[in-house]
């Protein structure tokens, strides 16, 4: 980090998908509000990502930091806590590279923070044929009405809606984190040392920090019916390291654990 404090970071995690990546950038740069600045953290792609960041980074509104690490399998956490250390934000929004943004995805964060509180969103799944249509053709023009998308009401945009669920829809289920779509104060993530890099493979890092955030007394707020997202078509990842990231969240859950140990305290003077 460096030592100007900017107001909002877009932290957009990758790996080897750079024509979704291309489509992703493409819908922050038709952001109706921008952030101050994107992170791309690269969790171990080719060449082929950095030449692609390299392109958007010529004309790009705001600054695009790529942050990389090598490819030891798969380390989300870890990349996720080197794009938080990168980070001059003190508010960051941390989303997948392989989603399409709503224009108004980072105005709806902004308005809907609160001090004390973390954000988990919802998505909208594109279909495969409509998703390698938008891919091949490098367009992003999908929205609520669009054929070809699941789980429609995600896709709907209400700012009454959104409000009135904030504080009362899914509280009490602690595996409803949509990682791909989450939001916090940076001196939050701070207080917690950020991601367990306990976890690797996929699966319960989202829902383990968020345990760790709660633990310090913060509220979980979800931001359903906005900061809108669409996800891009891709093959279920292996859920190999699945049974052993779930006895780390549970041992969170038991041992009521504010901070863990492998944290972001690695990358940066806390």
């Amino acid at each position: 980090m460096n030592n100007t404090q900017l107001d909002v970071s877009l932290i957009v995690s990758t790996y080897n998908w750079p024509q979704a990546l291309r489509l992703c950038l493409m819908s922050v740069k038709a952001l109706k509000k921008l952030p101050d600045e994107v992170i791309i953290a690269d969790d171990g792609s080719t060449d082929d990502t950095r030449v692609l960041i390299e392109e958007f980074a010529k004309d790009f509104p705001v600054p695009l930091i790529h942050v990389w690490q090598p490819d030891e399998g798969f380390q989300l956490a870890r990349i996720r806590n080197k794009g938080i250390a990168a980070a001059s934000g003190r508010y960051i929004i941390q989303v997948d590279g392989d989603l399409i943004l709503h224009p108004y995805f980072v105005a709806d964060h902004i308005r809907f923070r609160q001090p004390d509180t973390f954000v988990t969103g919802s998505r909208v799944i594109i279909d495969k044929p409509t998703s390698e249509r938008l891919i091949g053709d490098r367009r992003i023009n999908i929205n609520l009405l669009s054929s070809g998308i699941k789980n429609r009401s995600n896709g709907l945009r209400s700012k009454l809606l959104s409000n009135y669920l904030a504080e009362r829809y899914r509280q009490n289920d602690p595996y409803f984190m949509r990682g791909c779509n989450m939001a916090f104060w940076r001196s939050d993530l701070v207080k917690v040392n950020g991601y367990n890099e306990a976890f690797t493979g996929w699966g319960r890092e989202d829902n383990e920090i968020a345990i760790r955030l709660i633990n310090t007394g913060l509220k979980k707020r979800v931001i359903k019916f906005a900061a809108v997202v669409f996800h891009l078509y891709h093959p279920q990842k292996s859920r190999s390291d699945l049974d052993r990231n779930d006895d780390i969240l549970q041992e969170t859950i038991a041992q009521n654990k504010k901070s863990c140990e492998l944290g972001l305290n690695q990358y940066t003077a806390l």
